[in-house]
């Protein structure tokens, strides 16, 4: 294989084997599409509802919607994949900012093309992603020496960069239409690669990770990274050799900013409230809310129910509360329901997104305990659902996941994939969560102190005002605002 240059380092040939790998076999599996698509916009789902974020879809599309041609003035097309659930998180969180700053966002999802080699691939691919997170939080040895290797080394290299990029060529087709000026921010590097070939001049990369891997750089693009040291570890490219080959150049500093965390717009103008709201439950002793949000490859089922039950003496007490997003998994939800009927822990559930937002509305100025369900058939109402509970809970449990740089008190439990681990590394250094729990001691340890006492719950609520106030949680306004400097 001949060498390749990523960023103006050279790449030898021995150092990109196996970069045309997923590529080969998409390609051989879907083959490729021949003429491009031609989209258009329409007013769908509660995504236009809360945002005014039109959805981009093949004008060829049999729909009793109205379609709409995409206008550029003050626009700006928001790249991402319904691919679990953190590159569609990030994506809201552009679109809120976007809508708050006057754009009008226009949603593209890749994998949302019937019929196309994207959608054919993603999926493929996705499905092997999500056997490994389930199989990793249920065999210790599999995620030990494959699963942490997989999710951290198989994507540190900049050989990683040629790799998907050369997969991304299978889904030029899907946008090859687009007017080639309007700004597009890609909340996956799928979608970016994939903007760059297409022609487009206005492409902005959102990093999730705070370990820096080359596998989320899009050369063609600006990039914006979420805190300082991931920005200096993709600005230098740190830990990113390629085998023998040297790095000799950086990421140009005009292609790169700290844009702070990707936060929606409503819970960042919100902190001081919500947060006010926990102390103020902490002070009259109402039971402590936990949210606890499933995540997109549907990995913790177990560990909820765990949870659960280490909770049960204080939810049958009135000192705990839970609120559980399973998101749209309603197999996992049949496997934590066994668990939790077994343990003789009574739950309400809510299905009815309008229902939802209700409750949602009234818990967040009214007492609330128990054990709440949430389970909803639409994917925006799936993810979004954690949004909007977020705001109304005095703790999150999550995986450290895209869900690390919320502005909200989190208890971190064990990682799913080695790259996850730096996002608690994050949030425990600037006081807004926990560190990581990564045995079961810790973590019932740590869940019985956040019940019990105060302080902690305290520090965070008091870390988070303040970083409200440096900015920290800015990162969606900033990306939004880069995408429009480029343009």
């Amino acid at each position: 294989m001949k060498k390749a240059t990523v960023f103006g380092n050279e790449i030898s040939g021995a150092a990109l084997f196996g970069t045309r790998i997923s590529y080969g076999i998409c390609h051989f599996l879907f083959g490729e599409d021949k003429e491009p698509l031609e989209l258009v916009a329409v007013k769908r789902g509660e995504v236009y509802n809360d945002f005014g974020v039109l959805t981009l879809i093949d004008k060829n599309d049999e729909t009793s919607e109205e379609k709409f041609p995409i206008d550029k003035d003050r626009a700006i097309i928001i790249g991402t994949m319904r691919m679990g659930f953190g590159h569609w998180r990030m994506s809201i969180a552009i679109a809120s900012a976007a809508h708050y700053l006057g754009y009008t966002g226009y949603l593209l999802d890749l994998k949302s093309f019937d019929k196309t080699v994207a959608n054919k691939s993603i999926n493929y691919l996705e499905r092997w992603y999500n056997l490994g997170s389930r199989i990793s939080q249920t065999w210790k040895w599999f995620n030990t020496h494959i699963w942490e290797k997989a999710t951290s080394s198989g994507g540190m290299n900049l050989s990683s960069c040629v790799r998907e990029n050369n997969l991304s060529k299978l889904f030029v087709p899907v946008i090859a239409g687009l007017p080639k000026d309007i700004p597009i921010v890609s909340a996956h590097p799928w979608v970016g690669h994939t903007a760059v070939m297409a022609g487009m001049k206005h492409v902005t990369t959102i990093i999730p990770d705070n370990c820096p891997m080359a596998f989320w750089l899009v050369e063609g693009s600006k990039h914006c990274a979420q805190s300082p040291s991931a920005y200096m570890g993709y600005r230098t490219l740190i830990g990113m050799e390629a085998g023998r080959c040297k790095i000799t150049h950086c990421v140009p500093k005009e292609d790169i900013i700290c844009s702070g965390h990707y936060v929606d717009h409503e819970i960042t103008s919100n902190i001081e409230i919500d947060c006010g709201r926990r102390i103020q439950r902490l002070i009259v002793k109402e039971p402590r809310r936990f949210l606890l949000t499933m995540g997109g490859a549907g990995a913790q089922a177990e560990k909820f129910a765990d949870i659960a039950r280490t909770c049960k003496p204080y939810i049958d007490t009135q000192r705990a509360c839970l609120f559980i997003n399973m998101g749209d998994h309603k197999g996992r939800w049949e496997v934590l329901k066994k668990y939790l009927e077994k343990d003789g822990i009574s739950y309400t559930m809510h299905s009815d997104w309008k229902e939802t937002k209700s409750f949602i509305q009234k818990k967040s100025v009214s007492y609330a305990d128990g054990v709440h369900i949430f389970l909803h058939d639409d994917f925006y109402a799936a993810v979004y659902a954690t949004n909007l509970l977020m705001r109304i809970s005095d703790v999150m449990i999550t995986k450290p996941s895209e869900l690390s740089y919320y502005p909200v008190p989190k208890l971190f439990i064990h990682r799913v994939g080695r790259h996850e681990a730096w996002g608690a590394i994050r949030g425990s250094e600037i006081g807004d969560g926990t560190i990581e729990t990564d045995s079961v001691e810790a973590l019932h340890r740590t869940l019985k102190e956040l019940i019990e006492q105060d302080d902690l719950l305290k520090l965070y609520c008091k870390h988070i005002q303040e970083n409200f106030h440096e900015g920290i949680y800015d990162g969606a306004y900033n990306a939004v605002k880069l995408a429009e400097i480029t343009h």
